[in-house]
């Protein structure tokens, strides 16, 4: 059977294509279901007009006898369908799971904003809608006409009024779609909106509690949350007056309907199990419309939710996973290089151009704001906006397999992020612990010693975020986390700005063994201590390479510099940067 092309629009349409054959399933025992929930209509029509009439125990006993086995029956087919919907949810979030971690983690990492969480809860919704009662209206509303024509078959007038009501609410839930979906959809980005100011500022709650920056940000966070409030307050009174409206209309039918049977058996046209029959019948009729209307809101919330999370997998498709290649070397090569930031117009990084053999050690110096940190995420594959080439031993690094290079990479950012668990399992990256591999690892940072000073030693956790840990414990965690393994690579983004005097002496010692080993190293430094263990330095300036060359001539050139600065008086000189201090 061909995909029709709704199906093929995304990895979300396309899974659910793949339970196709579930949801017939489910169609199937929903018929039977709502067939035999014609049984209790017959049993009635049976008891009044036959067994009262016969005055047959017998007759009564089998009749009894059947209504329990059908009804056990219909019991089983809604039993069934229900456990279908739920194995189809959980594979469908099985399936699914994955691919929304990744795109989530890659539409984070190319800084779009938003909430990394907001796909799982979107996830979720979808998961919750399939597995509830909502789903189960847009199955058993097709068997609405069914019951009409039972109805129908019963008195004419009285498949004529359940048509009627079944219009009625019809037109209440069209009405109540065109009503609540602008609401639903503010409410929605309004609470977003709010959870995501909260979680991003709670982060930083030391600081803000510091510098008494509380009651601003509860201010700001209070005009959020009330226009979350109102917003959700307009798509509930929607809701409700719909619900109203609704539970109105089945209360009018229960009693009209009745009356209408009673009327019937008064002229002689219909048996007084033909009314009872008929009113159990009609409220059975327009239930799937009645569960529709109630339900609504939650579809609206399942379709945006669906919406949102297709845009995500369209934006953020699953990567093509690359053949295995070779171990890398860590030859570095820039061509032409331009990297911009998300809702920047100038590029960051402007035209680059460097040539980097395996084995060199690099200080990367530059005023803030000159790109440094950005050419480090670049480096290592991680920057989102980035054109012309990026090459790591001569093929393109977004190319390679990131699982396969990552254990050859070695990062340490700026701001050192690390996570809750123990400190062996963040300097193993969180996969199999190798001991030796970690204690060798903080050994070369000079960590060992300060670890097994610790009441667990390697196995102390240290909390959400590292915060159990001072920034410069952090900071040489997360250096021995960067030469963990075997990296051939290693980019150290301002790796000594928390250290101390000895810590920096292990991290220069560190680097130092890094060298001897071969290893490429791009340094990222304000200190003038650093650039002594360095062989080559590249000064920035703007986004572009103002000096590029062996460390003691780019030294000399910045000292020449200076001196012609300070002749000078305070003209800026163009060419050069002036030299760290």
């Amino acid at each position: 059977m061909n995909k029709p092309d709704f199906f093929k629009r995304s990895a979300l349409t396309s899974t659910l294509w793949a339970f196709r054959r579930g949801f017939v399933v489910v169609g199937v025992f929903s018929m039977v279901a709502n067939v035999l929930m014609l049984t209790p209509t017959l049993y009635m029509l049976q008891v009044y007009d036959r067994v009262l009439t016969s005055q047959s125990e017998l007759t009564l006993l089998a009749v009894s006898l059947v209504t329990l086995f059908l009804l056990g029956v219909m019991a089983f087919a809604e039993w069934m369908r229900s456990r279908v919907l739920v194995a189809s949810g959980v594979r469908l979030d099985a399936k699914l799971g994955t691919q929304v971690f990744n795109a989530s983690f890659e539409a984070h990492l190319s800084q779009a904003g938003g909430n990394p969480s907001g796909a799982f809860n979107d996830l979720l919704q979808i998961r919750q809608f399939l597995t509830g009662n909502g789903i189960f209206a847009f199955f058993d509303a097709p068997w609405t006409p069914v019951y009409m024509v039972v109805l129908y078959l019963l008195h004419p007038w009285l498949g004529v009024m359940g048509v009627v009501f079944a219009l009625f609410q019809a037109a209440l839930a069209w009405f109540g779609h065109r009503r609540t979906v602008a609401p639903s959809e503010a409410a929605a980005k309004a609470a977003a909106d709010e959870g995501f100011f909260l979680q991003s500022k709670l982060r930083n709650a030391e600081v803000l509690e510091s510098m008494g920056m509380v009651g601003n940000l509860q201010a700001r966070w209070g005009q959020r949350h009330r226009l979350a409030l109102d917003r959700n307050g307009v798509a509930q009174h929607v809701s409700h007056r719909v619900m109203a409206a609704s539970k109105f209309i089945r209360y009018a039918q229960q009693s009209l309907s009745l009356g209408a049977g009673a009327l019937l058996v008064i002229d002689g046209q219909l048996s007084p199990g033909g009314m009872i029959a008929a009113n159990v019948l009609m409220t059975r009729a327009l239930a799937p419309i009645d569960l529709l209307v109630s339900t609504w809101r939650q579809f609206i919330g399942m379709r945006l939710a669906f919406v949102r999370l297709e845009q995500l997998l369209v934006d953020f498709p699953a990567r093509e996973v690359p053949c295995k290649g070779a171990e890398p070397i860590g030859a570095m090569v820039l061509r032409d290089v331009c990297a911009s930031a998300p809702g920047r117009a100038n590029p960051i990084l402007r035209h680059l151009d460097l040539d980097v053999p395996a084995g060199t050690v690099m200080a990367i110096l530059g005023p803030s704001g000159s790109g440094k940190s950005t050419l480090a995420r670049v480096m290592v594959g991680i920057w989102p906006d980035v054109t012309g080439q990026v090459l790591l031993d001569g093929a393109p690094i977004a190319g390679w397999n990131r699982e396969e290079l990552g254990p050859y990479i070695g990062y340490l950012p700026q701001d050192i992020e690390l996570f809750e668990g123990t400190i062996a399992e963040n300097i193993a990256r969180f996969g199999d612990v190798n001991s030796e591999q970690v204690i060798r690892a903080t050994q070369s940072a000079g960590l060992h010693d300060m670890i097994l000073r610790f009441p667990k030693g390697y196995d102390t956790p240290i909390g959400e975020a590292g915060n159990m840990l001072s920034g410069g414990q952090r900071q040489r965690i997360g250096l021995a986390r960067a030469m963990y393994g075997n990296p051939k690579l290693v980019v150290l983004d301002e790796p000594n700005a928390n250290l101390d005097d000895a810590g920096e002496t292990a991290l220069y010692a560190a680097i130092g063994e890094l060298k001897a080993q071969g290893k490429t190293v791009f340094l990222i430094t304000h200190r003038p201590g650093a650039v002594q263990v360095a062989d080559r330095i590249v000064v920035l300036q703007d986004g572009q390479v103002q000096l590029d060359g062996p460390r003691d001539a780019v030294v000399t050139a910045i000292k020449n510099a200076a001196q012609g600065m300070a002749g000078a008086g305070p003209a800026p000189m163009s060419g050069a940067a002036p030299m760290p201090a």
